[in-house]
């Protein structure tokens, strides 16, 4: 069947909501993509002119031949759709069921998900819809609670706020663009072409001022995108401006920052270093004693392994026996030494004092007599003292100390003179007649 626009008229006059009108008017349009320009131009017309419920099932037929074209990488109808995509969107979103918009949106978001359009195309689009959802009511919401492109203040940052509308009037400049220039390009190349006939001078003439139109009506959509992207540009110069004296500020910050943290470092390493040298000046001046009663004095070496100051303790040997001796015994003699056996130590007694007891050794123990004379007969009759084992010393020999007599000042005298006769035969018969 041959391509005219009456037969393009018929195919979309005729198109259900069913899938297969769909895909069948889809590929007859797809066959003849000579024409897509003239199919893309019919297709807009007949969106306007058809009712809201109408407009649904063309969105539908835009969208088969847009994806089967990008799968099929034959960009003749992907050109031709898009000057005008942006507006046949708005034209069936406006007006429409909160239904109807839905469906749209979802179809919109299938195209950003395939990328099916250009980035542009997809924002203009975009856009387009924003719009129409913040031209409507504010009593009115929309069915899943406002657009899905639009975007809110908070995803936007306040210095990039200006720049969204140039950029979106930047969008909107390229889609006429394409159309207009293309148009254009094409009427001039047809027109001047050398083996085209030269018709007669009336429609030549009308050629030529219909190709003047087309050519005006390029310049000024070029025109129009020239200025948008010249604002944008002015935008982003004021804003890299902006971002450049706020950096030089920042570096002027941050070389002073590091000059600072770099004097606290060395300050800091001075501190320890002097805390270190500190530290061991005074473990090299620490005094060490050698004994009780010596002065201290230093080794002058910071010897870490040094032996440490010995502690002072008291002696633990056990007194001698005679510091318990009583102050009123009788004095030693030093004739007619004697030997006894002591424990472990060995201890040399002192000579006495003339004047009483050795200051050193005390005398040994004798309790005081009740009686006059009766001590020294006790002490008399008493048993001579017993050697007992001791603490062997130096090699496990047992010394033996002397012991003077206490009664040598006694000895070549009658102990009985002084005493009555009959306690004297007494004490005589008791002891053995002697």
């Amino acid at each position: 069947m041959a391509y005219t626009d009456e037969q393009v008229k018929a195919k979309l006059s005729a198109l259900n909501e069913s899938q297969e009108s769909i895909v069948t008017v889809a590929g007859w349009i797809l066959f003849h993509r000579r024409h897509a320009e003239n199919t893309a131009r019919l297709f807009l017309q007949r969106l306007k002119d058809a009712a809201p419920g109408k407009r649904l099932v063309l969105m539908y037929l835009a969208n088969d031949i847009l994806q089967q074209s990008k799968n099929r990488k034959k960009d003749d109808f992907l050109k031709a759709f898009y000057p005008i995509i942006a507006e046949a969107t708005a034209t069936a979103y406006k007006g429409a069921t909160n239904e109807v918009q839905a469906k749209l949106r979802h179809t919109i978001e299938v195209w950003r998900q395939r990328q099916v359009l250009e980035p542009s195309i997809q924002d203009a689009v975009e856009a387009r819809i924003s719009d129409l959802d913040k031209s409507r009511s504010s009593g009115k919401k929309s069915l899943l609670g406002g657009s899905l492109f639009a975007s809110s203040g908070s995803s936007t940052p306040m210095e990039l706020q200006p720049l969204v509308p140039l950029q979106i009037a930047i969008s909107k400049a390229s889609i006429a663009i394409t159309g207009s220039v293309s148009t254009a390009n094409t009427e001039f190349d047809k027109l001047m072409d050398p083996q085209t006939p030269v018709p007669t001078p009336p429609v030549h003439a009308a050629r030529l001022s219909a190709l003047l139109k087309s050519l005006a009506n390029a310049e000024g959509a070029v025109s129009e995108s020239m200025k948008a992207r010249q604002s944008l540009v002015e935008g982003l110069e004021k804003l890299l401006e902006t971002n450049r004296t706020i950096l030089a500020t920042e570096k002027a910050q941050y070389d002073e920052l590091f000059t600072r943290k770099n004097t606290i470092e060395a300050k800091k390493r001075d501190v320890e270093d002097g805390i270190m040298r500190g530290l061991s000046a005074d473990s090299s001046s620490t005094p060490v004693k050698d004994g009780p009663g010596t002065e201290p004095h230093t080794n002058g070496q910071n010897d870490a392994s040094a032996e440490p100051e010995r502690p002072q303790f008291e002696e633990l040997t056990p007194p001698p026996v005679e510091s318990l001796t009583p102050f009123d015994s009788p004095r030693l003699s030093a004739e007619a030494p004697t030997t006894a056996n002591v424990g472990a130590d060995s201890i040399n007694d002192q000579q006495p004092d003339p004047k009483g007891f050795s200051s050193a050794v005390a005398p040994p123990f004798m309790p005081p007599a009740p009686l006059a004379g009766s001590d020294l007969l006790s002490s008399l009759s008493m048993p001579p003292v017993r050697a007992y084992s001791g603490i062997p010393m130096n090699g496990g020999a047992y010394k033996k100390r002397k012991v003077e007599p206490a009664f040598d000042e006694f000895v070549g005298e009658d102990a009985m003179a002084d005493l009555d006769e009959d306690v004297a035969e007494l004490l005589r018969a008791e002891s053995g007649g002697r």
